[in-house]
């Protein structure tokens, strides 16, 4: 395989990238983090991808494996500065997730259980395939196809119960 770019899969993926890491994070610092992370394992293990056109889906289970290994960790050891209320007053600008529908939208995805945010943001916002984020998540396509359902279901039911919103869906001002 002829030796891919890295600055060019750095401009084409970084923001994809973030912005699922963002989704599963829901901390800014741990998304850029996670993405840094991801680029760093394609320049010390990308030489060995056979095929150039699952790079995309490499660079996405790369990032998701990452995650899942730190969530692992964190919910081994708790950390002692994990204060709710310094978690709690920190706020996501529009400008990282300026493809999102809206505001409301973030925050109902982001409020979704990870087994339903991971496969809903993949799909709406990367356009990954079902093939696709079945390998990533390393699930079978059933399972994939059952959690989006199952997850916009819920994305619907969070939307349609959120106080926070008009009959015409807009927001009310505070």
């Amino acid at each position: 395989m002829a030796t891919l770019d890295f600055e060019q899969l750095v401009d084409d993926f970084y923001m994809p990238l973030y912005r699922f890491a963002l989704s599963l994070s829901r901390r800014e610092s741990d998304a850029a983090d996670l993405t840094q992370q991801t680029f760093l394992l394609w320049a010390k293990k990308g030489h060995q991808l056979r095929e150039a056109s699952k790079v995309k889906t490499w660079l996405f289970t790369s990032l998701y494996r990452e995650f899942l290994g730190r969530k692992r960790q964190q919910d081994r050891f708790v950390e002692a500065d994990n204060n709710p209320e310094a978690l709690g007053a920190q706020v996501v600008p529009a400008t990282v997730v300026d493809q999102l529908d809206s505001q409301i939208v973030q925050d109902a995805l982001f409020g979704l259980e990870e087994i339903y945010r991971a496969p809903l943001t993949l799909f709406y916002l990367q356009q990954l395939s079902y093939k696709e984020i079945a390998e990533t998540l390393e699930l079978p396509i059933g399972t994939v196809m059952s959690r989006i359902s199952r997850g916009k279901g819920a994305l619907r039911k969070a939307l349609a119960d959120d106080p926070g919103l008009t009959k015409s869906g807009e927001q009310k001002a505070s």
